[in-house]
Order: C-alpha cells, then sequence, then structure tokens
C-alpha cells in the first residue's frame, strides 16, 4: 500500500475533494502536522481513524510507525494543517523516507495556498517561484529580497502575521515600487487582500 498525500482545506471545509475523503477513511494511519486541526476536518467528513502528529518533534518516531503499516500492508496518509503537505512542511521528509524504501507515494490534490493566491493576486502568472517562508533574520532577509527582486516573474512566499509589516518594510526598502499583494485567510470568512506598491 501507497504513502498518500493528501491536500487538505486551507480553510473552507468544503473544499475537500471526495477522493481525499475516501483515501482518510480507508487509511490505517494519518499523520497529521496538528491532529486537533484534522480532527475538525476528519469529525465533518465522518471519518474515524487513527491519527498520530508529525511535526519537527517526534518525526522519526511517527515516520518509523508508517513505515511499519506500510510494511503490514496498510495505507497511510499524510496531511498539513492546510493545503498540500510536503510543501514547506515537515511531511516531504516523510516521503523521502517513504521512497528510499520502496513505498509507492501518490498524490491526492487538491487546495493549495500558492497557487489558490497567484489566481487571485493579480500579478503575474505566466513565470512564478515559491520561496516558502521568509528568513526570520533581517540581514538574511534583506539579502533574500534583493535576491528575489531580480527574479523576472512573481515570487510568492509565506509570513507570519507577526512579522508581515517588517517585512514589508524591507521590501519597500529593496524595491519600493515593486508590485505586492497580500493575501489574508484565504477561503475563510475574513478573506483579505491588500494591493499596491511595496511602498503604500
Amino acid at each position: 500500500m501507497p504513502l498518500y498525500v493528501v491536500a487538505t482545506p486551507i480553510g473552507n471545509l468544503e473544499d475537500v475533494s471526495r477522493r481525499a475523503a475516501r483515501v482518510l477513511a480507508e487509511s490505517a494511519l494519518v499523520l497529521a502536522e496538528d491532529t486537533r486541526r484534522t480532527r475538525v476536518l476528519l469529525d465533518a467528513l465522518g471519518v474515524r481513524v487513527r491519527v498520530r502528529t508529525y511535526h519537527d518533534t517526534g518525526r522519526e518516531d511517527a515516520a518509523s510507525e508508517a513505515l511499519g503499516v506500510l510494511a503490514g500492508g496498510g495505507s497511510v496518509s499524510v496531511v498539513s494543517d492546510a493545503g498540500t503537505p510536503a510543501i514547506s512542511d515537515p511531511g516531504s521528509e516523510l516521503v523521502k523516507a517513504c521512497v528510499a524504501s520502496g513505498y509507492a507515494v501518490v498524490p491526492v490534490p487538491g487546495a493549495s495556498t500558492v497557487t489558490a493566491f497567484l489566481s487571485c493576486a493579480g500579478l503575474p502568472t505566466d513565470r512564478f517561484q515559491f520561496v516558502g517562508f521568509a528568513p526570520r533574520r533581517a540581514g538574511e532577509l534583506r539579502e533574500q529580497v534583493a535576491a528575489w527582486s531580480m527574479y523576472e516573474g512573481t515570487t510568492v512566499f509565506f509570513e507570519s502575521p507577526n512579522r508581515v509589516v517588517p517585512t514589508l518594510a524591507c521590501v519597500a526598502d529593496v524595491c519600493p515600487s515593486r508590485p505586492v499583494v497580500v493575501g489574508r485567510e484565504l477561503t475563510k470568512l475574513h478573506e483579505e487582500w491588500v494591493r499596491g506598491s511595496a511602498s503604500d
């Protein structure tokens, strides 16, 4: 049986696919970033399955258990809190471990914050790069923003609400006229978009 990489809704629970619901229900084990958030989704789907935490701490033990389930003929699903796992997410390590052990890894595509954002941002989408989370350290952030400013397409990155203002100030300092779009709470009740130049 394979490891399923299952995309989950990024906010609105109605965005889960029928295939994702079926795969989760048929799994012997679901590995999740936060079991509480995953339980909300599973309860909404009426799915009863064993769920284990899979994040930075205890990752090796969870991966070992998942490999044991696969060796026993059961299927395992990995999910993130929102969107597609293994993208800026520790799920990528589990995928590597399964591939190295000879198990199939099967995508169950669905919601993606990056593509949802790009589809509505109003920025060029014919060429873009996704760079994960912005660096936390000021010097490293400035260096990265300078590199991103040289890219000839759209750059998409994640940022914490607590750091978005200093990060935007850094972008404005490096490239003040660059068009910037900030999307927040996508697909949720309080979805918000802010558009303008970096200096704006």
